[in-house]
């Protein structure tokens, strides 16, 4: 499997290359408020009963991640992550095998499209 090429992110656009099989992604910006199915609004100061996963877009991916591209959107467990701040914006380094689902549109209609 070929390496794949230093990914530019941040504000100065830093060239990062994941190692092995870790994964950097960038967590969805939530508002802070969400809206309940029956239309009620839950403040972001509100807690949740029990662990709630996330999702968050891929950045790069070290050269021995299989089931995870750059571009990818997966859920993670926020508990469980180690935050590194690269040109003044934030991002998550996990291990492939952190990641609980995949959701992206090259997986097509002949699978699932969400491995859970």
């Amino acid at each position: 499997m070929p390496t794949p090429p230093p990914t530019e992110i941040g504000g100065d656009k830093t060239p990062i290359r994941m190692l092995h099989d870790r994964v950097l992604v960038a967590v969805d910006s939530e508002s802070g408020e969400r809206r309940s199915s029956g239309g009620i609004v839950i403040p972001a100061t509100a807690a949740m009963g029990s662990r709630r996963l996330q999702w968050c877009r891929v950045v790069a991916v070290g050269a021995h991640v299989r089931a995870v591209e750059a571009g990818d959107r997966v859920l993670f467990d926020p508990e469980d992550k180690a935050e590194v701040e690269v040109g003044g914006e934030l991002y998550v380094v996990m291990r492939e095998r952190d990641v609980h689902a995949v959701a992206a549109d090259r997986l097509g209609d002949s699978q699932t499209g969400l491995y859970l």
